[in-house]
């Protein structure tokens, strides 16, 4: 019962100018296939086979005998859930409900947006920016690594990846520059609406 790589919910060009083509064929096609034909040999023959993804990274977590396990899968979980996070028509600023809940948890648009920059840019070494819904309230916050807010008890609405093969060949050294154009042109705010929606 391999966990199969969701196809792409766009072309691999669809995101141009802001994520190249070929970054994608690198991340899309190369690290993210790794992660989940790693998980997939991991698991195979073992009990997790039979297990959706998301309950072997939580039995998983903070477990050093599994830590191979819980980084593929964990990887190719994220993985997933950020390509979807992005969209052509993306950007701007959201509305209904998870507008008002931003509003009202954050001050404003604005405020929510610097704080998911700063978290993108001060995320040491690799990583992920995470807007959640944590008991009802929205924040946002970084992982490390593979770590996802599923662990934490989190719902994760939206995330930024931080690694650096997410933006190298496209902004090199540039982080903050791809974080806020991801921001303003690519975050898909359906995605996030429909997240906190059965998150309610």
């Amino acid at each position: 019962m391999a966990y199969q790589q969701p196809s792409l919910p766009y072309a691999d060009t669809a995101l141009e100018p802001h994520i190249s083509a070929k970054t994608i064929g690198f991340h899309y096609g190369k690290h993210h296939a790794a992660y989940v034909n790693n998980y997939n040999n991991l698991v195979a023959g073992t009990p997790f086979d039979s297990q959706s993804i998301e309950d072997v990274i939580a039995a998983t977590v903070n477990d050093p005998a599994k830590i191979g396990i819980f980084n593929n899968g964990a990887q190719a979980w994220n993985h997933t859930f950020y390509w979807n996070c992005l969209s052509p028509n993306g950007g701007g600023k959201p509305s209904g409900e998870l507008a008002a809940k931003i509003d009202e948890d954050f001050g404003s648009f604005d405020k929510f947006a610097e704080e998911l920059k700063a978290a993108a840019a001060t995320q040491f070494g690799s990583g992920w920016a995470w807007l959640v819904s944590d008991n009802g309230t929205l924040k946002v916050v970084k992982t490390g690594n593979a770590q996802t807010p599923l662990t934490a008890g989190q719902t994760p609405l939206l995330c930024v990846d931080v690694w650096e093969h997410a933006y190298y060949l496209d902004y090199q050294n540039r982080r903050p520059d791809y974080v806020a154009t991801t921001i303003e042109h690519l975050l898909n705010w359906e995605f996030a609406e429909a997240n906190y929606q059965a998150a309610k």
